[in-house]
Protein backbone atom coordinates (compact mmCIF):
# COMPACT_ATOMS: atom_id res chain seq x y z
CA UNK A 1 0.00 0.00 0.00
CA UNK A 2 1.48 3.32 -1.06
CA UNK A 3 1.55 6.37 1.17
CA UNK A 4 0.44 9.76 -0.09
CA UNK A 5 2.35 13.02 0.28
CA UNK A 6 0.80 15.53 2.66
CA UNK A 7 0.55 19.24 3.37
CA UNK A 8 -1.38 21.44 5.79
CA UNK A 9 -5.11 22.01 5.41
CA UNK A 10 -4.67 25.75 5.90
CA UNK A 11 -2.12 28.34 6.99
CA UNK A 12 -1.17 28.86 10.64
CA UNK A 13 0.99 31.56 12.24
CA UNK A 14 3.34 31.40 15.22
CA UNK A 15 4.81 34.52 16.81
CA UNK A 16 7.89 34.84 18.95
CA UNK A 17 11.51 35.80 19.28
CA UNK A 18 14.65 34.36 17.72
CA UNK A 19 17.02 32.78 20.23
CA UNK A 20 20.30 34.14 18.85
CA UNK A 21 19.27 37.26 16.90
CA UNK A 22 16.74 38.49 19.45
CA UNK A 23 14.49 39.58 16.59
CA UNK A 24 10.74 39.46 17.21
CA UNK A 25 8.35 38.49 14.45
CA UNK A 26 6.14 35.79 13.04
CA UNK A 27 6.37 32.56 11.10
CA UNK A 28 3.52 31.16 9.00
CA UNK A 29 3.19 27.57 7.79
CA UNK A 30 1.48 27.70 4.38
CA UNK A 31 0.08 24.68 2.45
CA UNK A 32 2.09 23.66 -0.62
CA UNK A 33 1.54 21.29 -3.56
CA UNK A 34 2.99 17.82 -4.00
CA UNK A 35 6.69 17.78 -4.83
CA UNK A 36 7.23 21.20 -3.25
CA UNK A 37 9.06 19.96 -0.18
CA UNK A 38 9.80 22.30 2.73
CA UNK A 39 10.91 25.81 1.79
CA UNK A 40 11.48 28.99 3.80
CA UNK A 41 10.50 32.43 2.47
CA UNK A 42 11.96 35.64 3.90
CA UNK A 43 9.01 38.02 3.57
CA UNK A 44 10.99 40.88 5.13
CA UNK A 45 13.62 40.99 2.35
CA UNK A 46 13.33 42.62 -1.09
CA UNK A 47 11.97 40.12 -3.58
CA UNK A 48 10.88 37.78 -0.75
CA UNK A 49 13.55 35.16 -1.55
CA UNK A 50 12.82 31.48 -1.01
CA UNK A 51 15.37 28.98 0.34
CA UNK A 52 14.88 25.24 -0.02
CA UNK A 53 15.28 23.38 3.28
CA UNK A 54 17.93 21.00 1.96
CA UNK A 55 21.25 19.96 3.38
CA UNK A 56 23.25 21.57 0.58
CA UNK A 57 21.85 24.96 1.62
CA UNK A 58 23.23 24.66 5.18
CA UNK A 59 25.63 27.58 5.72
CA UNK A 60 26.22 27.38 9.48
CA UNK A 61 25.80 24.95 12.35
CA UNK A 62 26.97 27.26 15.15
CA UNK A 63 24.56 26.60 18.04
CA UNK A 64 21.83 25.73 15.54
CA UNK A 65 21.24 24.88 11.90
CA UNK A 66 21.12 27.81 9.48
CA UNK A 67 20.24 27.61 5.79
CA UNK A 68 20.72 30.35 3.26
CA UNK A 69 21.32 31.54 -0.28
CA UNK A 70 23.05 34.91 -0.67
CA UNK A 71 21.57 37.45 1.73
CA UNK A 72 18.60 35.22 2.54
CA UNK A 73 19.38 33.29 5.73
CA UNK A 74 17.13 31.50 8.18
CA UNK A 75 18.61 30.49 11.53
CA UNK A 76 17.67 27.71 13.96
CA UNK A 77 15.36 25.76 11.68
CA UNK A 78 15.98 22.31 13.20
CA UNK A 79 12.99 22.27 15.57
CA UNK A 80 10.59 23.30 12.81
CA UNK A 81 12.02 20.64 10.50
CA UNK A 82 11.67 18.03 13.25
CA UNK A 83 8.02 19.02 13.71
CA UNK A 84 7.30 18.57 9.99
CA UNK A 85 9.02 15.17 9.94
CA UNK A 86 7.46 14.09 13.22
CA UNK A 87 3.99 15.00 11.96
CA UNK A 88 4.65 13.51 8.50
CA UNK A 89 4.28 16.78 6.59
CA UNK A 90 6.00 16.53 3.21
CA UNK A 91 5.20 19.94 1.71
CA UNK A 92 4.96 23.41 3.23
CA UNK A 93 6.11 26.97 2.66
CA UNK A 94 7.39 28.62 5.84
CA UNK A 95 7.06 32.39 5.64
CA UNK A 96 9.24 34.25 8.15
CA UNK A 97 9.54 38.01 8.58
CA UNK A 98 12.88 37.89 10.37
CA UNK A 99 16.24 36.15 10.15
CA UNK A 100 15.45 33.38 12.65
CA UNK A 101 12.44 31.24 13.50
CA UNK A 102 10.87 31.79 16.95
CA UNK A 103 12.53 29.68 19.63
CA UNK A 104 9.40 29.46 21.85
CA UNK A 105 10.33 27.11 24.75
CA UNK A 106 13.30 25.50 22.95
CA UNK A 107 11.37 22.43 21.80
CA UNK A 108 9.20 21.46 18.81
CA UNK A 109 6.01 21.41 20.89
CA UNK A 110 4.52 24.71 19.67
CA UNK A 111 5.18 23.86 16.02
CA UNK A 112 3.50 20.47 16.43
CA UNK A 113 0.52 22.14 18.10
CA UNK A 114 0.26 24.59 15.20
CA UNK A 115 0.21 21.72 12.70
CA UNK A 116 -2.38 19.90 14.82
CA UNK A 117 -4.53 23.03 14.97
CA UNK A 118 -5.03 23.26 11.19
CA UNK A 119 -4.74 19.57 10.35
CA UNK A 120 -3.01 17.64 7.57
CA UNK A 121 -4.36 16.71 4.17
CA UNK A 122 -3.24 14.07 1.69
CA UNK A 123 -2.15 15.04 -1.81
CA UNK A 124 -2.50 13.10 -5.04
CA UNK A 125 1.13 11.99 -5.20
CA UNK A 126 3.08 9.12 -3.72
CA UNK A 127 5.47 9.79 -0.84
CA UNK A 128 9.09 8.99 -1.66
CA UNK A 129 11.66 7.71 0.82
CA UNK A 130 15.38 7.25 1.07
CA UNK A 131 15.34 3.51 1.74
CA UNK A 132 18.58 2.44 3.39
CA UNK A 133 19.79 -0.87 1.94
CA UNK A 134 23.28 -0.98 3.43
CA UNK A 135 24.92 0.41 6.56
CA UNK A 136 26.41 3.91 6.31
CA UNK A 137 28.73 5.15 9.08
CA UNK A 138 30.45 8.43 9.90
CA UNK A 139 32.90 9.14 12.73
CA UNK A 140 34.46 12.34 14.08
CA UNK A 141 37.14 10.95 16.43
CA UNK A 142 38.15 14.21 18.14
CA UNK A 143 34.54 14.75 19.23
CA UNK A 144 33.92 11.05 19.98
CA UNK A 145 31.00 11.29 17.56
CA UNK A 146 29.69 8.33 15.62
CA UNK A 147 26.52 8.19 13.53
CA UNK A 148 25.35 5.07 11.78
CA UNK A 149 22.28 4.18 9.76
CA UNK A 150 21.36 0.63 8.87
CA UNK A 151 18.49 -0.97 6.96
CA UNK A 152 15.07 -1.01 8.58
CA UNK A 153 11.48 -1.10 7.38
CA UNK A 154 10.72 2.07 9.36
CA UNK A 155 12.42 5.20 10.68
CA UNK A 156 13.85 4.83 14.18
CA UNK A 157 16.57 6.60 16.14
CA UNK A 158 18.77 5.82 19.14
CA UNK A 159 20.75 8.70 20.60
CA UNK A 160 23.56 8.61 23.16
CA UNK A 161 24.98 11.75 24.75
CA UNK A 162 27.76 12.14 27.31
CA UNK A 163 29.00 15.51 28.51
CA UNK A 164 31.29 13.80 31.03
CA UNK A 165 29.80 15.92 33.77
CA UNK A 166 28.42 15.06 37.19
CA UNK A 167 25.10 16.69 36.34
CA UNK A 168 24.90 15.49 32.75
CA UNK A 169 26.78 12.29 32.04
CA UNK A 170 25.72 9.53 29.67
CA UNK A 171 22.07 9.46 28.64
CA UNK A 172 20.27 7.35 26.07
CA UNK A 173 17.05 8.12 24.20
CA UNK A 174 15.17 5.87 21.78
CA UNK A 175 12.38 6.41 19.28
CA UNK A 176 11.17 3.14 17.83
CA UNK A 177 8.71 4.71 15.39
CA UNK A 178 7.89 8.23 14.18
CA UNK A 179 4.42 7.87 15.76
CA UNK A 180 6.12 8.41 19.15
CA UNK A 181 7.44 11.84 18.16
CA UNK A 182 4.48 14.00 19.14
CA UNK A 183 4.19 12.82 22.76
CA UNK A 184 7.68 11.64 23.62
CA UNK A 185 10.13 13.78 21.62
CA UNK A 186 8.49 17.06 20.52
CA UNK A 187 8.16 18.58 24.05
CA UNK A 188 11.85 18.07 24.88
CA UNK A 189 13.69 21.36 25.26
CA UNK A 190 17.17 22.43 24.37
CA UNK A 191 19.73 22.74 27.16
CA UNK A 192 22.84 24.68 28.05
CA UNK A 193 25.46 24.74 30.80
CA UNK A 194 25.52 27.79 33.04
CA UNK A 195 29.12 28.62 32.16
CA UNK A 196 28.15 28.82 28.48
CA UNK A 197 25.54 31.53 28.93
CA UNK A 198 27.84 34.50 29.52
CA UNK A 199 30.17 33.28 26.76
CA UNK A 200 27.26 33.13 24.33
CA UNK A 201 26.09 36.58 25.33
CA UNK A 202 29.58 38.06 24.93
CA UNK A 203 29.82 36.47 21.47
CA UNK A 204 26.64 38.16 20.29
CA UNK A 205 24.53 35.01 20.55
CA UNK A 206 21.32 34.27 22.51
CA UNK A 207 20.14 37.89 22.26
CA UNK A 208 16.66 36.44 22.56
CA UNK A 209 17.70 34.07 25.31
CA UNK A 210 15.35 33.51 28.19
CA UNK A 211 15.80 31.31 31.22
CA UNK A 212 12.51 29.68 30.19
CA UNK A 213 13.54 28.49 26.72
CA UNK A 214 16.34 26.18 27.76
CA UNK A 215 17.18 23.78 30.56
CA UNK A 216 20.20 25.27 32.36
CA UNK A 217 22.61 22.74 33.90
CA UNK A 218 25.02 23.86 36.61
CA UNK A 219 28.16 21.75 36.96
CA UNK A 220 30.11 23.88 39.42
CA UNK A 221 29.50 25.70 42.69
CA UNK A 222 28.09 29.11 41.86
CA UNK A 223 27.81 32.02 44.34
CA UNK A 224 24.25 33.27 44.74
CA UNK A 225 25.42 36.73 43.63
CA UNK A 226 26.33 35.24 40.26
CA UNK A 227 22.96 33.53 40.02
CA UNK A 228 21.22 36.82 40.83
CA UNK A 229 23.29 38.60 38.19
CA UNK A 230 22.27 36.00 35.62
CA UNK A 231 18.58 36.31 36.48
CA UNK A 232 18.81 40.12 36.26
CA UNK A 233 20.58 39.82 32.89
CA UNK A 234 17.58 37.93 31.52
CA UNK A 235 15.13 40.11 33.45
CA UNK A 236 13.81 37.09 35.32
CA UNK A 237 13.05 36.31 38.99
CA UNK A 238 15.98 35.15 41.11
CA UNK A 239 16.86 31.48 40.64
CA UNK A 240 18.71 28.80 42.58
CA UNK A 241 20.25 25.44 41.74
CA UNK A 242 18.09 22.48 42.66
CA UNK A 243 19.23 19.05 43.80
CA UNK A 244 19.84 17.55 40.37
CA UNK A 245 22.04 20.38 39.13
CA UNK A 246 19.58 22.43 37.09
CA UNK A 247 18.12 25.86 37.73
CA UNK A 248 14.93 25.66 39.76
CA UNK A 249 12.84 27.64 37.26
CA UNK A 250 12.01 24.53 35.21
CA UNK A 251 11.20 20.88 35.83
CA UNK A 252 12.30 18.13 33.46
CA UNK A 253 9.55 16.44 31.45
CA UNK A 254 11.65 13.24 31.25
CA UNK A 255 14.73 12.12 33.17
CA UNK A 256 16.56 11.88 29.83
CA UNK A 257 15.10 15.04 28.30
CA UNK A 258 18.52 16.28 27.05
CA UNK A 259 19.13 13.05 25.13
CA UNK A 260 15.60 13.21 23.73
CA UNK A 261 16.23 16.77 22.56
CA UNK A 262 19.39 15.66 20.78
CA UNK A 263 17.28 12.96 19.13
CA UNK A 264 14.84 15.70 18.07
CA UNK A 265 17.74 17.61 16.50
CA UNK A 266 18.84 14.51 14.59
CA UNK A 267 15.34 14.15 13.15
CA UNK A 268 15.14 17.80 12.14
CA UNK A 269 18.62 18.03 10.65
CA UNK A 270 18.22 14.82 8.64
CA UNK A 271 14.88 15.96 7.22
CA UNK A 272 17.06 18.37 5.23
CA UNK A 273 17.59 15.40 2.91
CA UNK A 274 14.34 16.57 1.32
CA UNK A 275 12.38 13.40 1.90
CA UNK A 276 11.98 10.95 4.79
CA UNK A 277 14.25 8.01 5.54
CA UNK A 278 13.52 4.35 6.12
CA UNK A 279 16.39 3.16 8.29
CA UNK A 280 17.59 2.86 11.87
CA UNK A 281 19.96 5.57 13.12
CA UNK A 282 22.31 5.24 16.07
CA UNK A 283 23.83 8.61 16.93
CA UNK A 284 26.50 8.88 19.60
CA UNK A 285 27.35 12.43 20.67
CA UNK A 286 25.55 14.03 17.72
CA UNK A 287 25.42 17.75 16.99
CA UNK A 288 24.20 19.98 14.19
CA UNK A 289 27.50 19.86 12.29
CA UNK A 290 27.72 16.07 12.54
CA UNK A 291 24.03 15.60 11.69
CA UNK A 292 24.17 17.72 8.54
CA UNK A 293 27.47 16.21 7.42
CA UNK A 294 25.92 12.77 7.85
CA UNK A 295 22.97 13.97 5.78
CA UNK A 296 25.37 14.93 2.99
CA UNK A 297 27.00 11.49 3.27
CA UNK A 298 23.62 9.78 2.80
CA UNK A 299 22.80 12.08 -0.11
CA UNK A 300 26.12 11.34 -1.82
CA UNK A 301 25.57 7.63 -1.29
CA UNK A 302 22.26 7.76 -3.16
CA UNK A 303 23.61 10.10 -5.85
CA UNK A 304 26.42 7.64 -6.60
CA UNK A 305 23.93 4.78 -6.90
CA UNK A 306 21.82 6.64 -9.47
Amino acid sequence: MTEKQTTLKESVTIEGQGLHTGQKGSMTFVPAPAGHGIKFKRTDLPGTPVVDAIVNNVISTNRGTCIGIGEAKIHTIEHVMAAFRGMSVDNALVEVDMEEVPIKDGSAKYFVEAIDKVGIQELDAEREYYVIEETITMEIPDKKTRIEIRPSKRFSVDTVIDFESRVLGEQVAKMEDISQFKAEIAPCRTFVFLHELEFLLKNNLIKGGDLNNAIVFVNRKVPQEEMDYLADLFNKPRVKVNGNGILNNLSLYFDNEPARHKLLDVIGDLYLLGKPIKGHITATRPGHHANTEFGKLILNHFNQKN
